[in-house]
């Protein structure tokens, strides 16, 4: 078996690469938007609380530090958020807002320390998948490949199916695992609802390793005949 990608694998990884610079920032908006959706129907049911009005606040204070790029004013509202209402939603959400602006910043360390506090106290599935595809991310970038995939293998909450499979594939095809790689993206693609424009993102990277899934959809229906 080859444990390297051949020329033409390694021309198709190059305008994968070339596409996610394109797109990437779109995969960041889904999760965030996908995080929000939940957080809303949850901050709901938490406002009923009064502890959760506090920290509602706090975390508006947090998300207009956000806007407006201040960093170090982020992180210490964020510290005392979560020492001071761990257990509401509004630290869960405070953490990844934090995170994406410590990454945008360049406090990678920082970021991290973010994402680990949401995967190892967050209350919801969903909250410890989305912090867990985001460490993947950052770890992908750093080509900490295998500890990438442990975190994605953590990653359980199953509304989140798609994702995970889709940034699985990620590591796998910048491991070289071509073949591995596709058979993520395949299963992120039959997972992902048809009627988001996320799709069409994991259809493009089949398309750019020879494996479109509409082929395959049609190999798969001829087989089962």
């Amino acid at each position: 078996m080859a444990t390297s990608l051949d020329l033409q694998e390694q021309e198709q990884l190059d305008a994968l690469k070339a596409f996610w610079k394109q797109y990437g920032n779109l995969i960041t908006w889904v999760l965030i938007l996908a995080l929000g959706a939940f957080a809303a129907w949850n901050g709901w049911n938490w406002w009923q609380r009064s502890q959760a009005t506090k920290a509602a606040a706090m975390y508006e204070e947090l998300d207009r530090a956000v806007a407006a790029g201040d960093v170090e004013r982020t992180s210490r509202i964020f510290g005392d958020l979560k020492e001071r209402y761990a257990r509401t939603v509004f630290a869960q959400q405070g953490a990844m807002a934090a995170a994406k602006l410590q990454f945008e910043k360049g406090q990678i360390d920082a970021a991290k320390a973010s994402l680990g506090w949401v995967a190892a106290n967050a209350g919801e599935d969903e909250y410890r998948t989305m912090a867990r595809l985001s460490m993947a991310d950052l770890l992908l970038q750093a080509k900490q490949y295998d500890e990438a995939l442990k975190q994605l293998d953590d990653a359980k909450a199953p509304s989140f199916e798609a994702l995970v499979a889709d940034r699985r594939g990620d590591v796998l095809l910048a491991q070289g695992k071509a073949d591995a790689a596709r058979a993520a993206y395949q299963t992120a693609w039959a997972a992902m609802d048809p009627k988001l424009d996320y799709r069409r993102l994991i259809e493009a990277k089949l398309v750019s390793l020879a494996a479109p899934p509409q082929a395959a959809a049609s190999a798969a229906s001829g087989a089962a005949r």
